[in-house]
Order: C-alpha cells, then structure tokens, then sequence
C-alpha cells in the first residue's frame, strides 16, 4: 500500500473527528461567546433594560414622564440628559446610572442612551417659538405663584390644587416628597402630553405662560412640600392626643 492511499483515510478521519467535536453535546458553537454586559451598546437594549420601566417603551411614558416629549426634548440639551442619566437626581426616585456614580453602564453606555433619546427630538415641533429656559433664571415668589396657579392650573387640578375634575392632586406631600423643583419646572414648561397635560404654551389658549410666571408657580408648589415627608396625617380635632386607631 502505497503513502497517498494511507494518508488519505486518515484526512477523512480527522476531519470527521474535527466535526464531531464541535457537535458533540456541550460543545460550544463559534461565534457563540456571551457578550459581557459592560460592552453592550445597542440603545434599543440599553433603553429596554434601564429606562423603559419607568419612561415606558419608546419613550412614552410611564411611572415617571415621557422621554420622547419633543417640547422636553427642545429645552433639554445633551448635557443635561447625560448628566441625569449618569447621575441621578439626589432625592428623587431617579437614579444614578453611571458606573462613576454607583451605576452599572459605562460611559459609551451612557453616551449611546444620551444619542438615542436625542434621536427622538423634533426640531419643527415649536414651529419657530422660543421655550423658556431649562434652568431658571430668576428666583420664583411663591405669593406671585398662588396667582399664577389660579389663572393657569386651577381648572384642571383645582382652586387649591389638591384635584379637580380633570386632573389630580399637586400638593399631595408624597408627590411632592418624590419630585424636585427642577421637576416641577420641567413639567410646567414641558406638560405631559401622555397624560392630556399641556406645555407652557396652551395652559390657557393664546396666553402662554412668562418665564417669571413659571418660576412663581414652581416656587408656589415647592412651598406646598411637608417638612417631614412621609409623616402620618394629622390626627382629627375629636381624636385624643396620642391616640392612633
């Protein structure tokens, strides 16, 4: 028997071998390595693992307000969403996502989710209008603001702002206890269109809210905030003093 006819046999054995290593049962396939989180960087899967529980699918909102609002979108700057992505909002329920702060993403994780929101801006959707700015600029009066929320707010959320037909309270202390004045400026400014809530501009059709005003009317609900928030209700006049059924 000649070489080439005892080498080519063996060719064969070794490549049936070969194959059968690879499909034997726990073997692992090529190209089948799990990618580390760290280095996940798809917004669509950053989006759904860290900020759709709360900002809804797509960004339309959920237990905390839309991320897709174009009207939040045209004040919010990049800036400003990367730095609350990455580190959160002291004392709010929003929290810091960036392995710097005592998150879990990395900065291009960060990055990724910053460019992705931005992606859903519409740059028509004022149609020229100027909003007001992000950040105050001038301290708030909330006597001034008592007024302002009665022209502007009271018809939905009542005279005294603890709920009317159309929408509910913006005095509970919980709420308040949840959300910081930049919140609530950025709701003022922003609305909540997934709710019905209209922006600075419709609050009273064909008078849209000054900057001045809005700053007065968040000054007027910060000064709503319980000092101790969370403490029970206070007890009824005909309830004894310590008494707790």
């Amino acid at each position: 028997m000649n070489r080439r006819a005892i080498l080519g046999p063996l060719a064969i054995l070794a490549v049936w071998a070969a194959d059968a290593c690879t499909s034997s049962p726990g073997a692992v396939p090529a190209k089948s390595e799990v990618q580390p989180p760290s280095e996940i960087v798809a917004f669509k899967v950053l989006y759904r693992e860290n900020c759709a529980g709360c900002h809804g699918e797509d960004g339309k909102g959920g237990a905390a307000s839309a991320l897709a609002n174009p009207v939040l979108l045209a004040i919010a700057d990049d800036s400003v969403i990367r730095r609350t992505t990455a580190q959160g909002v002291a004392g709010t329920s929003m929290p810091a996502f960036a392995q710097s702060a005592g998150g879990m993403l990395t900065d291009r994780q960060i990055d990724s989710l910053v460019e992705g929101i931005r992606s859903w801006a519409n740059p028509d959707a004022l149609g020229g209008i100027v909003p007001p700015p992000f950040r105050a600029q001038t301290p708030g009066d909330p006597q001034r603001g008592a007024d302002v929320f009665r022209t502007y707010c009271s018809s939905c959320h009542g005279a005294d702002g603890r709920g009317g037909k159309k929408a509910s309270s913006v005095v509970n202390g919980s709420y308040l206890a949840l959300v910081s004045e930049q919140h609530l400026r950025t709701i003022v400014i922003a609305g909540l269109p997934e709710l019905g809530a209209p922006d600075w501009r419709d609050d009273v059709p064909g008078h849209p809210m000054s900057e001045q005003e809005i700053s007065d009317v968040v000054a007027w609900l910060s000064s709503q905030r319980p000092q101790f928030p969370g403490q029970p209700y206070p007890l009824p006049a005909d309830r004894a003093e310590g008494e707790h059924r």
